[in-house]
């Protein structure tokens, strides 16, 4: 398929058609994840052959006889709603929630037969809801590895309202012609009954791009124009059995769609029943039905035709070889363009009857004849077990989930069927690229040929090491990339093994190997490079004033949107290994820190102060680790002035420096933009510096130096809004004077935590016009004039934060206010502002609806706007809403904040949204998160439970959701 990396061979003709799965999209697709558009599309699709782009028209379902009204009827009960999780990433599946069909087909015992692609080849939970609304649990039992279909266990006692039946299934019902009925949730309805005509038996299986598609099989093709959600749906007849399998369609609005032949399901249903397996056998080749004018020209012989058409008169088109494995029981026998004539000796041209010789012939050898370019071509085969390489284990260490490579990915890029395959690209394994696709070829130097080697490896490799991982894509087996990744055995502290129980039909979890602790460090000797900035020396010595930093933060909090970020600190005093950095790079302190010092020395750092409102964080690492001639900054005192001259040196994209004189063009009061899907940090009251030169675009770390070294600013990165057109997050590269800072960074440097206070406001800059028109008197514009000559402005309040429980007094600040004075100081620079900083309360001169009003406003203390904790719920991550949230909502509804929510996970589901707010569980109020966890506690595990929720727009809703503590664990 051209453009989507797959090594299949597509049609020729320009075609429209596409195909989908049809299981429901998802209803909140349309919700933003922590500020995020969804990483992947639900609705897979491929490019269609150009045979499918003639169909028979929809017969109209208004017109059904008598005779169908009866059929319905007692179809109907048979047909089951499922909603289901697929609660990870695994094989080809992502995680999701979703909606999709099945019907009885054993009433006694239980069974519901469905797609493949809904039961998942991972972690499924769901349940299912009859014509009556009677709802039960279910189960998988077996999911085929090739074809499209999956049963599903339900315990026949749980419903008590309706009397139980099933459908039989007849594929040999399933004609050219037949007027079918599709019966199912299609579009997400409860019901929805579609009529069709059958138009084709020998169409191939459809693609469905690089996520699991069926092969190997014919399919069905009818007119019926299904839609999302039926998936699974029984293809009925006028006698009301069960001739086909609802399972793809075409997502281009034609109304087609592909029905899975029911004889290999029949095939399983019967072994199921007995209490056996259900064997799968394989060659490791993938066929397609050809025609026979296209066999002729690939040597097909015309007494094998002759003979061909003999045997089946009916049949138009043959079995051709479209592609064989490398490394697999047909590698080197058999070639792609074989056309096949028997199998032990039987002509053979239908899928059904190669897969009952296959399977019944597992561990065995089957003879092949194929004709090659017009040559008779025997060859004998070991057939393989068809489950072995079909992974049903996989193992989560580090962040990251691996298990072996699996058939269905290798049939799609036709590699050989090996390989440790990455199913969840995360934690210490979230390569730089965000592509999925990886195969671990080795770990810490030594190879990983399978899962059973990589746990191995893995228990042997201490917590925070650093080792060196090679891997390569499935897309492109030639290229192999090279990392160095830290180990997370900390925050992600379990190797936890998962292997599929089809008794129970859920995943057994077993812990594997405790953590080793991490080594000590050792100190360590460098020294920085020293680049030649011609006429520059001071900027090359500045330098040594400069570390990488890299925050990796285990889970996501405060609404930031990464997982992971590196940028450039400056260490304001050697002795004791400080460091100041942007927020936009280390947002909260449950992260793990790593400096790089000279490019040499990697230690780890804690975090020691977060900065509310400056965009600043203060970082420390051992000095004692570090033998290298690390400067402390020598940081300004006064404030640098607009058109200054300057050198700017900066890190840039590829974390080189770069340097050039430039000049300050600007230095204005700014207030970054605030992203409204999902509130995070931001700057607010801050003066902004910039400068003329296109570097600064290119660098979100760097300083403005002079000519002897001092620093004049610090350049740094702001996080700012997600853009509602490119849907990425938009950064901003500006300066921040030093003098404001230094107050504040002596205490840290005396050992002393800073506990700053701060108004709960968000200010402007007003120009004297504006504030004649507001009231101020022209006194106090005098004034203004005197004190501020560059600037001739006031501040006036925005916004004010959500109000506290107890609610605002009459002394608080209004929005609107214009402040002249705080504790008697003219307020006319926001470096003047910091007086907060240090009082409880401050006495204010505002003017407010034309007036002056003395005021005594209170500060707040911003020790408990940072997040101190958290808790994981149904896979939804709460706690108490942090300052952004506060500085964006008018009011609190809860101390219990959705801040993110895991894909196929019960808070998916169920539409528990970030940014939402929890007010209750089961009717009992929960003000903060100890209440919250009390009564959740109190939740019985895979029992229902009502949630009050309250969103960020103030709309109350109840959610009633479903506990999956085997899943989903309250941390």
């Amino acid at each position: 398929m051209e453009g989507n990396g797959s090594k299949r061979k597509t049609s020729p003709v320009n075609v429209m058609g596409r195909p989908s799965k049809i299981y429901k999209q998802d209803p909140y697709l349309s919700v933003v994840e922590n500020g995020q558009p969804p990483a992947d599309d639900e609705q897979y699709i491929m490019d269609m052959d150009a045979e499918d782009r003639v169909s028979l028209p929809p017969v109209a379902a208004t017109a059904d006889t008598a005779e169908w009204q009866a059929t319905i009827e007692k179809v109907v009960r048979n047909v089951v709603s499922i909603h289901f999780c697929q609660t990870c990433s695994f094989d080809t599946d992502s995680a999701i929630s979703s909606e999709a069909t099945g019907f009885v087909v054993d009433a006694e015992k239980g069974y519901i037969l469905t797609n493949r692609h809904v039961v998942g080849a991972g972690p499924f939970w769901g349940y299912c809801i009859f014509d009556n609304h009677e709802e039960c649990d279910v189960y998988p039992v077996y999911r085929d590895p090739v074809h499209d279909f999956g049963i599903l266990r339900f315990d026949p006692k749980a419903i008590k309202y309706m009397p139980l039946t099933a459908l039989t299934l007849k594929p040999e019902l399933a004609k050219v012609g037949v007027e079918i009925r599709v019966v199912g949730n299609d579009a997400g309805e409860k019901l929805s009954i579609l009529s069709g005509v059958i138009s084709r038996l020998d169409r191939n299986a459809p693609e469905y791009g690089e996520g699991y598609s069926d092969f190997n099989t014919n399919y069905i093709q009818a007119a019926a124009a299904a839609s999302g959600g039926s998936s699974g749906s029984p293809v009925v007849n006028l006698d009301g059995h069960a001739v086909a399998l609802q399972a793809g369609g075409r997502a281009d609005g034609a109304a087609t769609d592909y029905f899975l032949p029911l004889d290999r399901p029949l095939r399983a249903l019967e072994c199921i029943r007995r209490g056996e397996t259900v064997p799968r056998g394989t060659i490791q080749t993938q066929w397609v039905i050809k025609p026979f004018d296209e066999c002729r020209r690939l040597g097909l012989s015309s007494e094998w035709e002759a003979a061909i058409r003999k045997g089946f008169p009916k049949e138009t088109g043959m079995l051709v070889a479209e592609i064989v494995l490398p490394e697999g029981p047909a590698d080197q026998q058999l070639e792609e363009g074989d056309v096949l004539i028997k199998v032990n000796g039987e002509l053979l041209t239908q899928f059904v009857r190669l897969d009952s010789v296959l399977d019944s012939s597992v561990d065995k050898k089957v003879s092949l004849l194929v004709q090659r370019g017009g040559k008779d071509i025997e060859v004998e085969l070991q057939v393989g077990d068809l489950h072995a390489i079909t992974p049903d284990r996989f193992v989560t260490v580090a962040g990251g989930s691996f298990h072996n490579l699996s058939y269905q990915q290798a049939r799609l890029y036709a590699i050989p069927v090996k390989g440790v395959y990455v199913c969840e690209a995360a934690g210490s394994f979230k390569f730089e690229s965000t592509d999925s696709g990886w195969l671990i070829e080795s770990v810490d130097q030594k190879k990983t040929p399978n899962l059973d080697a990589f746990i191995e490896v893995m228990s042997k490799i201490r917590d925070r090491a650093r080792v060196v991982v090679t891997y390569k894509h499935v897309r492109d087996l030639h290229t192999l990339t090279t990392s160095i990744i830290y180990i997370d055995r900390h925050w992600s502290n379990k190797m936890r093994l998962a292997v599929r129980n089809d008794v129970t039909g859920v995943w057994d979890f077993t812990n594997l190997a405790e953590p080793l602790p991490a080594a000590p460090p050792v100190r360590c000797k460098a020294d920085f490079a020293r680049p030649d900035y011609v006429g520059h020396p001071a900027a090359a010595d500045i330098i040594r004033s400069f570390v990488r930093v890299s925050c990796t933060m285990p889970l996501k909090l405060d609404g930031f949107p990464r997982a992971r970020k590196v940028g450039f600190g400056l260490v304001i005093n050697a002795e004791k290994g400080l460091v100041l950095v942007s927020r936009g790079i280390v947002p909260f302190d449950l992260c793990d820190l790593s400096l790089t010092i000279a490019e040499s020395i990697i230690v780890e750092a804690k975090v020691v102060f977060l900065h509310p409102l400056a965009n600043y964080a203060v970082i420390q690492y051992d000095p004692s680790l570090v033998d290298a001639p690390v400067q402390s900054a020598k940081l300004a005192t006064e404030q640098i002035k607009q058109g200054a001259p300057t050198i700017f040196f900066g890190w840039n994209q590829n974390f080189r420096a770069v340097v050039t004189p430039t000049t300050v063009t600007d230095i204005t009061t700014v207030a970054i933009p605030s992203n409204v899907s999902a509130p995070r940090y931001r700057a607010i009251n801050l003066d902004a510096i910039t400068v003329d030169t296109g570097l600064s675009g290119q660098c979100g770390s760097g300083v403005l130096v002079r000519e002897d070294g001092t620093i004049e600013a610090l350049w740094l990165n702001y996080l700012g809004e997600r853009s509602p057109h490119s849907q990425k997050d938009v950064e901003y590269h500006l300066g921040l004077a030093t003098p404001s800072l230094l107050p504040t960074l002596s205490q840290i440097q005396a050992d002393i935590t800073p506990s700053l206070r701060i108004l709960n406001v968000e200010t402007n800059t007003v120009q004297m016009s504006q504030c004649r028109i507001m009231g101020v008197s022209e006194s106090w514009i005098t004034k203004v004039a005197e004190a501020n000559p560059s600037r001739h402005q006031l501040f006036m309040v925005r916004k004010i934060d959500c109000a506290p429980p107890s609610g605002y007094d009459d002394q608080s600040l209004h929005e609107g206010d214009i402040i002249l004075t705080l504790n008697g100081q003219l307020i006319t620079r926001v470096t003047e502002l910091d007086i907060m900083y240090d009082h409880s309360y401050l006495d204010a001169l505002v003017v407010r609806r034309g007036e002056e009003l003395r005021l005594r406003v209170p500060t707040i203390p911003t020790a408990d706007l940072n997040t101190t904790r958290a808790v994981i719920f149904c896979g939804a991550v709460l706690h108490a809403p942090h300052h952004a949230v506060r500085q964006q909502i008018s009011k609190l509804h809860s101390e219990v904040y959705v801040s993110v929510r895991t894909r196929g996970s019960p808070a998916y589901q169920y539409g528990l949204a970030p940014t939402n707010f929890i007010t209750a569980v089961n009717d009992v109020p929960t003000p903060s998160l100890t209440e919250f966890v009390r009564e959740a506690r109190k939740v019985a595990d895979n029992t229902y439970f009502r949630l009050r929720v309250v969103t960020f727009d103030n709309v109350p809703w109840v959610a009633t959701m479903k506990k999956c503590e085997h899943y989903f664990p309250t941390l």
